[in-house]
Formats: structure tokens, sequence, C-alpha cells
């Protein structure tokens, strides 16, 4: 049981405050700070603390004894890898418009870059590894997010209440078969516009929008969501298919998950994000960053409906957080002001443990204890006794786990 050291990623659409208070540093950052990094990721791996102070990459300890660290059914089933990757996302400007392939596509992908000869780090590589990538994004403050196409009645209702001469020429695709199938050509058609009609289109979009936000309408959410994007993407498809998208509010401690194909944008807020240890993209647009739209349609599901929310099931003290995705399972555990029972943490594979709010104590069945602040995290490795957690000083203390998945073949 040690504690983490761990690496901040400074993407341009991160925020200067949410990551910087998370951990107790001057506010403002000098630059914006997007991504906290918990895990065993080649990009960015974790370090862990010894007690003397030393450090030693995660990475290169679970390389050197993978059935120690991840414990032998875990090894064997990710070959020796540490299967999620834990972060801290804070968005203050939205990220691109993307989806992710599922296990067999990343697989069919990578080998096919490979034989291409594509360099792994090249800006045209979709498929750097050969592994899926679902997600599960989990609030710690409000969360504004786009995920999942919008039930095709519900976007027709949309369509209509923006429509203009221009955009009637397109919605008509849609209308006619409300299904799938209907969106895939409405989408498909609009991101593959040519610059000159895109650029006639939008504007009567983002006018229409004007309106509407300005008449109170039924949409208004949505609306000024695509102004806002309009905004920062000028003449970019992607403004046009983030009207087929589900427009979600997470309050904190409301979670969705993103399985393979869910085209989904994260536009603000601060979260916790659990994902498989991949980085495996396919971008629609909304980016300055390669887009491949062929790719891209290949692995976009366009199964349509409200996009499922959840906070998190209660079998005592800890919800957990269900998917179907074999590489991770997220938990939280919550002590309001006052409480101070103690928690047990199973010793069921590879775990990080890390502390949002509050001080914690964390004592392993050995005697061992190690104190969490706000904004720490430790590494529990599989071959480590079961520990017992509770909340120090008082205060409002919260705690999330990331563990593997099943560890089946």
């Amino acid at each position: 049981m040690e504690l983490l050291r761990n690496a901040v990623r400074p993407y341009a659409w991160g925020s200067r405050t949410a990551i910087p208070e998370l951990l107790g540093r001057p506010v403002p950052a000098p630059h914006p700070e997007a991504e906290l990094w918990m895990g065993a990721h080649p990009g960015d791996p974790s370090h862990v603390i010894g007690p003397d102070g030393t450090e030693r990459s995660l990475l290169g300890l679970v390389d050197a004894d993978p059935v120690a660290q991840l414990g032998e059914r875990c090894a064997k089933r990710w070959g020796g890898r540490l299967p999620f990757l834990l972060k801290i996302l804070a968005a203050e400007e939205p990220l691109s418009m993307q989806a992710h392939p599922s296990a067999a596509q990343a697989a069919e992908g990578h080998a096919r870059e490979e034989r291409l000869g594509i360099p792994r780090d090249a800006a045209n590589r979709n498929y750097p590894d050969p592994t899926a990538k679902p997600e599960l994004v989990c609030a710690l403050t409000e969360f504004h997010a786009l995920a999942g196409f919008r039930a095709p009645d519900r976007t027709m209702k949309l369509l209509k209440a923006i429509e203009t001469p221009g955009l009637a020429n397109y919605t008509g695709l849609l209308e006619a078969q409300p299904d799938p199938s209907g969106l895939r050509a409405l989408f498909t058609t609009w991101i593959t516009l040519p610059q000159s009609s895109l650029d006639r289109l939008l504007p009567e979009v983002l006018d229409a929008c004007v309106r509407h936000v300005q008449e109170h309408g039924e949409f208004a959410v949505e609306c000024r969501t695509i102004l806002e994007l309009g905004e920062a993407h000028p003449r970019d498809a992607g403004v046009l298919a983030a009207l087929l998208l589900n427009r979600l509010t997470l309050r904190a401690g409301e979670a969705i998950y993103l399985p393979a194909g869910n085209l989904h944008l994260y536009l603000h807020g601060t979260a916790v994000e659990i994902l498989a240890n991949s980085d495996n993209i396919l971008r629609c647009g909304l980016t300055p960053k390669h887009v491949d739209v062929p790719e891209l349609l290949r692995v976009v599901d366009f199964a349509c409906g409200e996009m499922p929310v959840q906070c998190g099931d209660s079998g005592g003290r800890m919800a957990v957080y269900r998917t179907d995705a074999p590489e991770f399972e997220l938990s939280r555990v919550e002590w309001a002001a006052g409480q101070d029972d103690e928690i047990a943490v199973d010793s069921v594979g590879p775990q990080i443990l890390l502390c949002t709010a509050g001080d914690l104590l964390v004592t392993a069945d050995d005697g061992e204890k190690v104190e969490l602040r706000r904004g720490q995290s430790v590494w529990l490795p599989a071959a480590d006794p079961p520990v017992r957690v509770r909340a120090l000083g008082g205060e409002r203390a919260q705690l999330f786990r990331a563990t593997a998945g099943t560890c089946e073949d």
C-alpha cells in the first residue's frame, strides 16, 4: 500500500483551477490542467512513493512482477497489463466529439495500421493499441455532456423548432426513417457535406438557434450548446452532428457509461473518469486533431434513446457503478460531516483508492496505515491484505475505488 504521485496533462480545454484546488496548489495554474492520470499507462504512468520517499514507476512495478501487482487471474486475462486508467477530468471548454472502438474493431484496426507501417505516435494513427476503450464518467461538480443519439422523434421535434429552408433539405432523411438507419443517413450526410454547402447551412442553423433561445423555446439548452460549439468551431460539421445527441447535465455523484461506439462530447465540469487502458479514439470533429470520417462510421453505434444516468448500486456504504466493461469497476463512498465509521475494502485484485473530499485513514489488516488527503491516491497491489477506510477530522469525506472488472476469459 503506497501513495501515488500522478501526472497532470495540460490540454488546452482544461481548467486552471479545478485540479490545482483538488491538489492543494496555488490557483490559478499558469496553464490549463485537463486531466490527472492514475495508473500504469505507458504515456504517463503514476509513481509509487516508498516509505523513504523514493519513487518507482507503477508501470515498471507491474512489468517486473505482474502476478504480485495484478493477481494471477488479472495478469493472465490482460497480458500483464493494468487494464484500467483512473482520471480526474477538468473541462473548462468542450473536448472533441468522439467514439471508441470495440475490442474486435481495435484489434483489427491496430493490426491493419501496423501492416501499413504507420508510427504509433503519428498524428493520423487511429489505433495505437489493440484494445477497446469503454469509459465511465462520474460527476464531482455539475457536469455537462452530449452522449448517445437522441430518440428520433425528439430530434425531429428539435429540428422542426429551428427549421430553416436549408435544414429542411436534410431533415427529411430522418423524418422518412425515424430509426437508427435514418440517424445514420442524416449523420453521414452532414459530416460529409462539402465545405461550401456547410458554409451556407451552418449560419442558417445558428441564427435559428439564436431565435429559439430568445423565445425561451423547449430546446433552449440544446440550442445554447450548439451556439457555443459554433462559436468555438466555426465551419465545423461537428456542430450539426451535435444536434443529434442527448444533452445531459449530471449532478455530483451521477455517472454515465460510454460503451464502444457511443458518440459523445464532454462540455464542461469536473469528474472522475475510469476507462480501459487504451488510446484508441475516432474523432468526428470540433477539434484541430486528426479526423477520419470513414473509420469513424465503421465504429459509431447508431442505437438511440435516452442516455442512462446512474447513481451507483448501494449494497451498504459503497455505491458501485455497474457496467459490462471487463476492464474496470468504479465505486464511491461518502461520509457526512461527523461520520467516522470504518468501511472494509476487500482484496480483489489491483486497486487505486482516490480521496476527493476530506481526509481518510487507510489501515491494512497487517497494521500498515496511510493517511489520504484530498486529491491523493494510493495503490493497493493484489498481493496486499484487505484494508479498512474511515474519515478523519469530522468533515465530509469522499472516496473513489477503482479496480479491475471481471478477470475471467
